[in-house]
């Protein structure tokens, strides 16, 4: 059993800063990708950001400058530092983790419960 549990959401006022966190537990072998996806009311959930355990990123284009993805591997964290937030940054945000749960099985996507983050005028 793996469980992504998320924290770090909340109402804050457009141009100010959130940063969201995300820790996976459980029978654990490897993570490959960890990352955020985020989804507004009446919308898809879409790509914010992505970690690969080597370090490289991968950013949605309306986040590209505001916002960071980091990792601590040790820990099997992800973090999103959300700068510069506006209002169309609203949204419930999930953590994802593409893993293993044993070198011999293939990789499988989980997700996090999702934490709110709502930006205000």
């Amino acid at each position: 059993q793996v469980q992504l549990v998320e924290s770090g959401g909340g109402l804050v006022q457009a141009g100010g800063s959130l940063r969201l966190s995300c820790s996976a537990s459980g029978i654990i072998f490897s993570i490959n990708l960890m990352g955020w996806y985020r989804q507004a009311p009446g919308k898809q959930r879409e790509l914010v950001a992505v970690i690969t355990n080597g370090g490289t990123t991968n950013y949605a284009d309306s986040v590209k400058g505001r916002f960071t993805v980091s990792r601590e591997n040790a820990e099997n964290t992800v973090y999103l530092q959300m700068n510069s937030l506006k209002l169309e940054d609203t949204a419930v945000y999930y953590c994802n983790a593409n893993l293993r749960t044993s070198p011999f099985k293939s990789t499988n996507n989980y997700w996090g419960q999702g934490t709110q983050v709502t930006v205000s005028s």
